[in-house]
């Protein structure tokens, strides 16, 4: 089913929804909201899809990559895929887990793009909507996007940053979420490298707690 098929199918506003992400996009902080030196837990979040449900995971780690917390929450699927507009599919089930925490973490690691979207990424959406800085880290970025050596440039304008991480593995593209510097996204991401994993660390934790979660769940 091609994506005018499934916009008629579940009957949705495309232009209505490109409308809120405008709006919600000027709120977007390019800059530091904290001393992320001083930061002590780190949250990353992993979504799976399972036939009509959802699952999302976050974990919050210390900067050594302890576990010190992880929940998950799964609820029917109820939007499409649509590569624009995937926040809208996966954010409410992101926001049930975050929920679920007994404390919130500094920043989370979303896997996704932040300001790297033409209009507003998930990072930017999840940190606009939870009220926590995150950072985007993805595995490709959009056609408008363009890359000059280490920069990834939106209109001429720095949004992201390539990280290599790995040998003859593709890269990963750092972008910022909200509330968080590109400087700052880019060396905490990089910071958590941790070989031979090619994702950041929290994301490979949170990546494993949900292949955990499905296989007891039997989703």
């Amino acid at each position: 089913m091609d994506e005018a098929e499934l916009i008629k199918k579940y009957n949705i506003d495309i232009e209505a929804l490109k409308k809120e992400q405008i709006k919600l996009a000027k709120g977007i902080a390019a800059e530091d909201s904290q001393d992320f030196s001083l930061a002590t837990r780190f949250g990353a979040v992993e979504t799976v899809l399972v036939k009509n449900t959802i699952l999302a995971v976050v974990i919050v780690c210390d900067k050594d990559c302890n576990v010190l917390e992880q929940q998950y929450f799964f609820d029917k699927l109820r939007f499409p895929y649509l590569a624009e507009f995937r926040s809208y599919r996966e954010l409410p089930t992101i926001i049930g887990a975050l929920n679920k925490l007994s404390e919130r973490p500094d920043v989370v690691f979303i896997r996704g793009n932040g300001i790297t979207h033409p209009r507003l990424g998930i990072a930017s959406h999840f940190s606009i909507t939870a009220n926590i800085p995150a950072i985007g880290v993805a595995d490709s970025i959009f056609e408008c996007d363009k890359v000059e050596g280490e920069d990834i440039l939106l209109e001429g304008k720095k949004v992201g940053r390539v990280l290599l991480t790995k040998e003859k593995a593709n890269p990963l593209y750092v972008s910022i979420g909200n509330g968080i510097s590109l400087d700052t996204a880019f060396n905490l991401a990089k910071g958590f490298i941790r070989q031979p994993h090619k994702l950041v660390e929290p994301l490979h934790l949170a990546h494993k707690y949900a292949k955990e979660v499905r296989d007891e769940l039997k989703l």
